[in-house]
């Protein structure tokens, strides 16, 4: 067995989040189905890219019920308050204090990744391979394949850290180790990691 070299993040759930506390519950209820083993066809569309901004506000609009304003009010909202996920911010700076190469694979969209590109956590990825930039998302093969063309990265010395079991099964049928991140335990998760890969 190989050593693990690399480390690979998704992004929403593992590295950042909105903190439910900080919410009404009319707004957690809006986006509940991000939640969902399977996300509605518009919006895993939004982080292919395949349908634009405008287009998603129209679909978040008819399918909780309400205008185009609030729709694209809370999308906005959304966007804007998504935070770095305290415990996965550390173990990144320490995992890039010990020389793992850190990258990204992430299904987010144009104006999500946007946004969290300007983030400080952000400077310790050596790359990333984006759902709406490959117009590829997880759990399809391909975009697995692409990262690990794109930085020459080992299957065998790979670890994929991702809060979606079938996107873990998908990276597991190709190679790569995975790693079930629970949101709600992220602390736990960070030490159970921490503990794997840091202390020897």
């Amino acid at each position: 067995m190989r050593p693990i070299k690399n480390i690979v993040f998704d992004l929403g759930g593992v590295v950042f989040a909105r903190d439910p506390r900080k919410f009404e519950p009319e707004f957690i209820k809006f986006f509940s189905f991000v939640a969902l083993a399977k996300m509605p066809d518009f919006w895993e569309a939004y982080d292919r890219g395949d349908i634009s901004y405008r287009e998603v506000v129209d679909y978040l609009a008819a399918y909780n019920g309400c205008d185009k304003a609030l729709a694209e009010s809370n999308l906005r909202r959304s966007i804007l308050t998504q935070e770095e996920i305290p415990a996965t911010k550390h173990l990144i700076e320490q995992l890039d204090a010990a020389g793992y190469h850190l990258y990204v694979l992430s299904n987010m969209s144009r104006e999500f990744i946007d946004f969290l590109r300007r983030k400080e956590v952000y400077n310790h990825f050596r790359g990333d391979v984006v759902s709406c930039e490959e117009r590829v998302s997880k759990p399809e093969e391909a975009i697995y394949r692409r990262l690990m063309t794109k930085y020459n990265l080992v299957a065998e010395e790979t670890l994929f850290v991702d809060d979606r079991i079938a996107n873990i099964e998908a990276a597991r049928a190709v190679g790569i180790e995975g790693y079930l991140f629970r949101t709600i335990e992220a602390e736990e998760c960070c030490n159970e990691l921490r503990q794997r890969l840091l202390i020897k």
